[in-house]
């Protein structure tokens, strides 16, 4: 089917109590597994571009195979750019077909990142597709520290900006490799309680599962972000491939032993959350 915006599938999720996996994508390899394991659990997929992916790739390339990949499928399909840092990034996208485009100023101060965010989101409405802000500064782990969001300035910036999605900071890290951490349940009711914009986690890998669980059924976060994890089960696929046989050397034998493991990885992840 064709390419659908963010709106058109978390705002089933939010009504409905579940949510929607935002898999990061590394290549060809990762996001086409993504969408068979979305097609497995017959439920919708997010496929994101995030900054690492498009230093490797052109955005008119990645946006070529996220439409291909969306018009072979079962299920619904978004093409999201993740954590763009300027208007121009998002407009890029927007002219590569991308559907939804996440623009980040977290790291700017309120003000700025209301008004930049809101131009891309009038950019984006123009165009017909979504828009995804953050607000508050998720961090990484081992690294930057997160800023925590602030829920009467989320608020505002929802009501300000107009976005389709919410990206928040309750205790969430980028990049962290164990589930030994825990999101602010508090945090998320009282943003919640302001505000009725589907929320988003990115650094999901770092959520404990049977948490992610509960808060896709019982709370707005309608969107996880996971790179991390898969990035993880690809790496030890392709390990695995490469040491069964030191002798081969064709990437493309290889790489297809990753097809199955990551697209194993990615059905939990979908499996937990979808509802």
């Amino acid at each position: 089917m064709p390419l659908v915006t963010l709106a058109d599938v978390l705002q089933p999720a939010l009504k409905n109590g579940y949510a929607v996996g935002g898999l990061v994508t590394l290549g060809w390899e990762d996001m086409r597994a993504f969408v068979a394991a979305a097609e497995a659990e017959n439920c919708p997929v997010i496929l994101q571009a995030g900054p690492g992916c498009r230093d490797h790739t052109p955005l008119p390339i990645l946006g070529e195979m996220f439409r291909h990949l969306a018009e072979n499928a079962s299920v619904p399909v978004v093409a999201h750019l993740d954590h763009g840092y300027t208007f121009d990034d998002c407009q890029q996208a927007l002219d590569a077909g991308f559907t939804s485009l996440m623009f980040d100023g977290s790291r700017k101060p309120l003000d700025e990142n209301i008004a930049e965010t809101k131009r891309v989101a009038d950019l984006a409405r123009s165009a017909g597709i979504s828009c995804e802000g953050e607000i508050g500064f998720v961090g990484y782990d081992n690294g930057e520290a997160s800023a925590g969001t602030e829920p009467a300035e989320a608020a505002l910036f929802a009501k300000e900006t107009g976005i389709d999605a919410m990206a928040i900071s309750v205790g969430n890290v980028h990049l962290q490799q164990d589930k030994q951490g825990g999101l602010d349940e508090a945090r998320i009711a009282a943003i919640q309680a302001l505000t009725d914009v589907p929320l988003v986690i990115h650094g999901g890998s770092g959520v404990p599962v049977a948490q992610r669980r509960y808060l896709a059924k019982t709370t707005n976060v309608c969107k996880f972000n996971i790179g991390t994890e898969l990035r993880m089960a690809f790496g030890d696929a392709m390990r695995f491939a490469i040491n069964a046989d030191p002798s081969r050397f064709d990437r493309n034998t290889i790489l297809k032993e990753t097809h199955d493991p990551v697209m194993a990885a990615a059905q939990r992840v979908l499996k937990a959350i979808k509802g």
